[in-house]
């Protein structure tokens, strides 16, 4: 996978005076550092996980994405003068006003790493995992930066049915599930990862349980032991244009599990709370923009999902590009036009709400 597009290693241009900070090694970040670095800028990437590559790397199996040839394409960013500062999470290990103040302009593409919660009875029992986070933590024990069980027990239940949904599905076996089903509250014909992608779990020996949803998590000694769930029928078209589920009265029933894993759907992680340094949200947890990525602070650009929402990796990469272009023109111009909102509806969710 490429992100240095427009030069060539070894007929860079004359390096710029003008620093820039990317916060978030992710495809938007990957993205926009490639287009910089070939435009002479010096580009520093700060990313809180242990090497480059965001959820490309941490967040999506292998077999969807050959992780050599993301390494390679990282590894081409670092020849051509891309500086990564890992294992540093902005807000926490350095505060974003004194990244601002050290550089001519900022790019915030920290994305969606907090995962949506059920707010059921049992929610904090042992082994109910976010899916996302246990995702995570696989690969950083699959790569060696962790050295701790990483297990999924002999039976787990995952909740949801986007892409994050059908992923942990298929990690649960490689962590060591006999048996693992996936719930999900609508039919496969409206899931967002998409009726194939639900064929083909069957095929791998996943029971689809459709049309249910969990509404209590039972413990035994501090650690789940069964979950109930409630069938649903489907009823009129809702917000998100497909029929709403409700749950039918009487028809919950428990099924005996060791692990649940939770792919409900992740919100944006900007590095900063609503109105901190002079940047504005949007009342999703977005980074509120224009329509040339700039946000309420002169200088700092967000790109990506913190921007959109979660989405798939072509339009984050894109929204990366797209951005740098922004950076170039404000740095060769140092103009900050008066501040108009423009909504971009690039978002393709990888897990169900």
């Amino acid at each position: 996978m490429r992100f240095l597009r427009g030069c060539k290693i070894g007929e860079m241009p004359q390096r710029k005076k003008e620093k820039i900070a990317i916060i978030g090694a992710g495809p938007a970040g990957l993205g926009a550092a490639g287009d910089l670095i070939c435009r002479g800028y010096i580009v520093d990437v700060y990313d809180q996980m242990p090497e480059p590559g965001g959820l490309i790397i941490f967040g999506i199996p292998d077999f969807r994405i050959p992780k050599e040839r993301v390494r390679n394409g990282i590894k081409e960013l670092e020849r051509a003068g891309v500086n990564f500062i890992l294992n540093t999470k902005v807000g926490r290990d350095i505060d974003l006003e004194k990244i601002i103040l050290n550089y001519d302009a900022i790019l915030i593409a920290t994305g969606t790493w907090k995962s949506r919660t059920l707010n059921i009875k049992g929610r904090d029992l042992e082994n109910v995992y976010s899916a996302f986070d246990f995702i995570v933590e696989y690969h950083l024990k699959k790569y060696g930066y962790i050295n701790k069980e990483v297990s999924s027990g002999p039976v787990a239940l995952v909740v949801g049915g986007g892409l994050t949904a059908v992923d942990m599905c298929y990690i649960a076996l490689e962590a060591g599930a006999e048996k693992v089903y996936l719930s999900y509250r609508r039919t496969r014909e409206y899931a967002p990862a998409g009726k194939n992608e639900f064929n083909q779990l069957e095929k791998r020996g996943i029971q689809i349980l459709e049309l249910t949803q969990p509404v209590e998590f039972i413990g035994k000694k501090g650690k789940i032991a069964q979950v109930k769930l409630v069938k649903n029928r489907l009823a009129r078209l809702d917000a998100s244009g497909r029929p709403k589920p409700i749950p039918i009265s009487g028809s919950e029933y428990v099924l005996d599990v060791d692990t649940v894993f939770l792919a409900i759907g992740e919100v944006p992680t900007p590095p900063f709370e609503n109105g901190k340094y002079g940047i504005k949200l949007n009342e999703d947890g977005t980074i509120y923009t224009d329509s040339c990525f700039r946000t309420t602070r002169k200088g700092v650009f967000a790109a990506g999902d913190v921007r959109t929402g979660p989405s798939l990796i072509g339009p984050a990469l894109a929204s990366g590009k797209k951005a740098a272009i922004c950076i170039h023109e404000y740095l060769s111009k140092r103009e900050w036009p008066e501040f108009k909102e423009t909504r971009i509806e690039e978002s393709i969710q990888r897990s169900d709400k």
